[in-house]
């Protein structure tokens, strides 16, 4: 990756809390009921209810996406669309890949003194559930996830963010933020919470770069390592 665990060390040293992203830092949610497949339910869904999805959303296969697209041309289906997805969302996760070092960031900050909480576009139910599944509820402070009925609410709007933050009493300079897209980032400098970028996959560290993120990196567990 581009930066050394000395810049990483660096970085996390005044942290006091620790945000993290869902999908890509904690969870693989899609791995094994892939993101098309449920983009594709999504939409069939809605005709089961005698709605349809705009004609420019036939093609979207990525559900978040798809929910905006919906959301734009007809919010009369935002409510419908979002709770269906919630559904999705959660039968994905209980299938789905935990990141190698997730639980060892959680674990790590836990050691160190750090809150983490989780700050996602996901449903809150289906990281809820997740956590709970995989026995790490206790290492999470709060989840901040996709607000019912609202995807305008989603990253890059730095709501969660804000919201994190006023549950935990505490200011951007005492904050990282850790995530795998430029949305991610731009939400983090829009409130000034410096990013880290999980660069899971090729090509992502040039955005995550170009997008303004202090330190990338290519596995958690070096974030684990540094943070202890």
């Amino acid at each position: 990756m581009t930066d050394t665990p000395q810049q990483l060390a660096d970085v996390l040293r005044p942290v006091k809390h620790v945000l993290l992203d869902f999908d890509g830092p904690v969870s693989s949610v899609f791995a094994s009921l892939p993101a098309p497949e449920v983009a594709r339910r999504l939409r069939e869904g809605l005709l089961a209810t005698g709605a349809q999805a705009p004609v420019e959303a036939e093609e979207e296969s990525d559900p978040l996406a798809l929910l905006r697209l919906i959301s734009d041309a007809r919010p009369d289906l935002t409510a419908t669309a979002d709770a269906a997805l919630d559904e999705l969302e959660t039968e994905a996760v209980r299938v789905g890949r935990p990141t190698l070092g997730a639980e060892s960031v959680l674990r790590a900050s836990a050691r160190s003194g750090r809150l983490v909480s989780v700050v996602s576009n996901n449903a809150g139910a289906a990281i809820e559930a997740y956590l709970t599944e995989c026995g790490l509820s206790a290492f999470v402070a709060g989840i901040f996830g996709r607000a019912p009925g609202d995807p305008s609410s989603m990253k890059p709007n730095p709501r969660f963010l804000l919201e994190a933050m006023e549950a935990l009493g505490t200011r951007p300079e005492h904050c990282i933020f850790i995530g795998d897209a430029a949305r991610d980032v731009e939400a983090g400098e829009a409130v000034g919470i410096p990013t880290i970028g999980y660069a899971n996959k090729s090509g992502k560290v040039a955005k995550l770069a170009a997008a303004g993120a202090v330190v990338i990196v290519g596995s958690m567990e070096l974030i684990a390592d540094a943070l202890t």
